[in-house]
């Protein structure tokens, strides 16, 4: 019991002395993902809608549009992220200024956000009964009333459990970002752990994580159940 102490002492202690580079990386972590979600909601969340309404069978079809829109999200999705990164280093340059730093690091997460919670929306708004929208159309409600007061509302559950999904991917892609000094608690790992072979600094970031995604999991998840219309 006593060597468990003792080893416990020690472990905290080796580990506490990153304790500012921990904290920072955390922080940077937090500025990618923040970055991520907004574009994933403001932008993700439009593009998906349209996505619905505008395929085949919608009250507002149009095929070009569509066909368009899914192209885009098909092809973000299935890029490799690290080769999406780098390809988009002159983008990147463009909109921050530099291609390095936790902002730079923002926009292909961002990117990728758009395109991934986009589908997710889609899918959240094909589960929601077609009798709905005709139940809106028969009210006259406008197309922005059909979208905020009947499809959102439905569809509520579903777009939170969607989006608890997605932050918990761009926590991961988040990780592979000091490629392009994005910094955070991967680059962390590998500069401080990996490369210094100190296993507790990577076991204690893997530590972080894992508290992270399952906060991030349990509080989505709780938000789902409790926005769920049919457990009212």
């Amino acid at each position: 019991m006593n060597d468990i102490i003792h080893y416990m002492n020690d472990y905290f202690a080796h580990v506490f002395q990153y304790q500012h580079e921990i904290w920072r990386a955390i922080g940077e972590t937090f500025i990618m993902v923040g970055i991520s979600i907004a574009a994933a909601i403001i932008l993700g969340l439009p593009v998906g809608t349209l996505l619905f309404l505008c395929r085949k069978g919608q009250q507002y079809e149009n095929r070009l549009l569509f066909s368009i829109l899914n192209v885009l999200v098909n092809i973000i999705r299935s890029f490799p992220f690290l080769l999406l990164v780098v390809i988009m280093i002159p983008v990147t340059r463009w909109i921050v200024g530099t291609s390095l730093g936790t902002l730079a690091a923002a926009v292909p997460l961002s990117v990728v956000a758009v395109a991934y919670y986009s589908r997710l929306v889609e899918q959240s708004l094909l589960e929601v009964p077609k009798e709905v929208m005709e139940a809106a159309a028969s009210m006259g409600a406008s197309t922005i009333q059909m979208i905020f007061k009947f499809l959102y509302v439905e569809a509520r559950s579903g777009l939170t459990l969607g989006l608890t999904t997605s932050t918990i991917s761009f926590i991961s892609y988040s990780t592979v970002m000091g490629i392009v000094g994005g910094g955070g608690v991967g680059d962390f790992a590998i500069r401080y752990g990996y490369q210094r072979f100190e296993e507790e600094i990577m076991t204690f970031t893997v530590i972080i994580m894992i508290i992270l995604v399952q906060s991030i999991q349990y509080g989505g998840s709780l938000a789902s159940r409790l926005l769920d219309k049919r457990k009212v």
